[in-house]
């Protein structure tokens, strides 16, 4: 059934949220970093090619381990987004959001009458009739996160206007394509980057929304973390995999001391 979203909540324990962005499109890989103990997912379906079916399997193998499942997309699709949530999502990222009208038009597809479109059906979202479509709806209506990803100059011109809407849930930060839009080429580490993303922080603040960046260094982490950010997303799986991947080959490259007394 539709599990609750803490995510905008502070910890009992006052840690902070930890999530991990899914670019490796396997259930199996998912089941991993849930079973990690990080507390979301962001199953990525703007760059990755990813089909329905894996895509549930992925969603349903978050909410098995009490792993919050979200789904960034690259575009309004109201259909798409109706079975993304249909299937058990509890939440929608929108990649390069730009404008006030995509958040509208993205709580649209997302909330039910009357304060959005989105069609109803039971199934997993209700425990296929252990909870009732009414409760369903209040409880969807309520707690399905909406955050937008700022990765241009336009998005963060606008972000005051998206965050006006009422409607966003958290906002998070693009840097790496932030940079290439700023004309910065692939340069997430720019101080230029870094500038552009204290001012999102600053404006969620003044909005009372909260932001949840993307640390690239141990000062960015200690830096957002003084700054009193609860949500971080801890990178992406495939970057972790790889690097892992590459360490883990380097022993075998370098000779081994023999142990003393050998």
């Amino acid at each position: 059934m539709i599990q609750s979203s803490p995510l905008t909540k502070p910890k009992p324990n006052q840690s902070p949220w930890l999530g991990l962005l899914n670019s490796l499109p396997s259930p199996l890989i998912v089941d991993m970093i849930a079973q990690c103990n990080y507390d979301f997912v962001i199953i990525d379906t703007e760059h990755v090619l990813l089909d329905e079916n894996t895509l549930r399997e992925c969603i349903q193998t978050c909410r098995h381990h009490r792993c919050m499942p979200l789904v960034r997309v690259a575009e309004v699709r109201p259909n798409f987004i109706g079975k993304v949530l249909d299937a058990g999502a509890m939440g929608i990222v929108l990649s390069r959001a730009e404008t006030a009208d995509q958040i509208h038009a993205l709580a649209q597809a997302m909330k039910f009458p009357p304060l959005g479109k989105r069609g109803i059906t039971g199934g997993t979202v209700t425990g296929y009739g252990q909870l009732a479509l009414s409760d369903y709806i209040a409880r969807a209506n309520e707690e399905i996160l909406l955050v937008p990803m700022i990765e241009s100059q336009s998005g963060l011109t606008a972000l005051p206007d998206m965050l006006a809407t009422g409607q966003v849930s958290f906002v998070m930060e693009g840097a790496l394509d932030l940079a290439l839009n700023l004309g910065l080429g692939p340069s997430p580490l720019h101080p230029a980057t870094f500038e552009a993303l204290n001012n999102m922080h600053e404006i969620c603040v003044q909005a009372n929304v909260p932001f949840c960046p993307n640390p690239r260094t141990p000062s960015q982490q200690r830096h957002w973390q003084e700054l009193g950010c609860t949500l971080f997303l801890c990178g992406e799986d495939r970057s972790h995999f790889s690097k892992t991947l590459r360490n883990n080959l380097q022993p075998f490259h370098t000779p081994q001391p023999a142990p003393q007394g050998a």
